[in-house]
């Protein structure tokens, strides 16, 4: 059974109270941002373009951006290391799932593991997770669209990438409550977020 969440839980992303929590480490800017989600993934979601386009697997092969594939629940194609300046492109490979890449610059002197940090209580993972950089997101078998920053990490150093959109959110209902939201994150019946299922990574970006 669904249940209504508003606030993540995320002290440990394999516990039993994990699984229980909601949605979103992003404190500031949050109601801009929910807005302007809401209109590029019902604009996404309404094209008849590229983003109907089958998926594949192989950054290698995409000119431009580099190309990562979100699936249930993990970045596929997303190298350890980029320089400076790099643009990224979310290609969402789920039939049910919304995906979102959301790029967080870690501080200077943070040298724990993003797979440490995710563990952390929320408070503290969230004052640690304020420096997101962009945002994209991607409906189910879409390719996304920033919605915060522009899909380019220019700033070097070390980044958690993470989805913290709630597990088997209805696409619909998602939209319609980031349209909504004011000042905070969608709330929406789900899961735990997707950062429970283990769907972060580490990047770095070198200057």
């Amino acid at each position: 059974m669904k249940s209504t969440t508003s606030i993540p839980v995320l002290s440990n992303p394999t516990s039993s109270s994990a699984r229980g929590g909601g949605r979103g480490l992003r404190g500031h800017g949050r109601s801009a941002l929910a807005a302007a989600a809401a209109a590029a993934m019902l604009a996404a979601c309404g094209s008849d373009g590229p983003s109907g386009e089958s998926v594949g697997n192989d950054a290698s092969e995409i000119e431009g951006p580099v190309a990562v594939v979100a699936v249930d629940y993990a970045y596929v194609d997303l190298p350890a290391e980029v320089p400076a300046g790099t643009s990224f492109e979310l290609r969402n490979d789920s039939d049910i799932e919304v995906h979102e890449f959301v790029a967080v610059r870690l501080p200077e002197d943070e040298t724990r593991s993003v797979a440490d940090l995710v563990q952390l209580p929320p408070d503290q993972l969230g004052a640690l997770f304020a420096g997101v950089q962009t945002v994209i997101v991607a409906p189910p078998g879409e390719v996304g669209v920033a919605v915060e920053g522009t899909g380019v990490l220019d700033e070097a150093g070390r980044y958690a990438i993470v989805c913290v959109i709630p597990t088997g959110a209805d696409v619909e209902e998602y939209l319609t409550a980031a349209a909504e939201a004011e000042g905070g994150p969608p709330d929406v019946a789900g899961g735990p977020p997707h950062i429970a299922q283990g769907m972060f990574a580490e990047l770095t970006v070198t200057g």
